[in-house]
């Protein structure tokens, strides 16, 4: 059976940049117990017949078929942008 310490909530606390109450950090620890009992409860099932999977449900994507078509001319394209230097888009600069 895993445990998680009161230290080690603190420490996780501590990289992630929080600021936990005392009454946070004993709550947080009984919490975190409490899903590795109900995580080591899951192990003790016998899933030797069920397959692995991602998702409960069969994804499937609804793509089209790539077609080549003639693209916009170079001058239409440029035709609508507020500002443009030698055949480009100009945009603020952002840093």
């Amino acid at each position: 059976m895993v445990i998680i310490s009161r230290e080690e909530v603190e420490h996780v606390a501590w990289l992630a940049r929080l600021e936990l109450t005392e009454e946070e950090k004993e709550a947080y620890t009984h919490q975190l117990n409490a899903i590795l009992d109900f995580m080591q409860q899951l192990n003790e099932l016998d899933t030797t017949n069920v397959e692995p999977m991602a998702h409960v449900l069969p994804l499937v994507n609804v793509l089209r078929e790539d077609e080549v078509k003639p693209g916009l001319p170079h001058e239409e394209a440029l035709a609508g942008a507020p500002d443009q230097d030698r055949g480009q888009f100009r945009v603020p600069k952002i840093v």
